[in-house]
């Protein structure tokens, strides 16, 4: 019997999404290519600082919306701490694919641009039109996937 590739990755970026020390949401991402994992990544404050959990955070302090003012935050999303392994390691993502947790922001859909992953596969939509529709604009595929 064949796996079910798709909901196999997206188990792996949920778990990987437990790493995150993120008061407001947590999210993992997945990269991918050829059914082979090639980094993970989840959000969090950069290594090596204080987490979120011992400072607080400062867009919750403020009532920021989601969504809303990312350069406030101390953290890195999942999908850059994906993008940021890779580039570390010597790993290229071009032609990848992404597992992500939540639907990418306009920052992190950019930066999945210039990269060249090819496809998005998220759980859940995220409020940021934009960046929908720049990844579209780009020919990424974005699926959404059901249960």
């Amino acid at each position: 019997m064949r796996p079910d590739w798709d909901h196999y990755f997206m188990e792996m970026a949920e778990v990987v999404a437990k790493r995150s020390t993120c008061l407001r949401r947590q999210v993992g991402a997945v990269l991918v290519k050829d059914r082979r994992v090639l980094t993970s990544g989840y959000n969090g404050a950069p290594s090596g600082m204080a987490h979120c959990a011992e400072t607080g955070c400062l867009r919750q302090q403020l009532n920021v919306p989601s969504g809303q003012q990312h350069e406030m935050c101390r953290g890195l999303h999942a999908e850059q701490n994906a993008i940021i392994q890779a580039a570390l390691h010597g790993i290229s993502i071009k032609d990848s694919m992404l597992y992500v947790t939540h639907q990418p922001c306009v920052i992190c859909g950019k930066m999945m641009i210039n990269a060249g992953v090819k496809t998005v596969i998220m759980k859940d939509a995220y409020p940021d039109e934009l960046s929908e529709k720049m990844l579209r604009e780009a020919g990424i595929t974005l699926q959404l996937l059901t249960t």
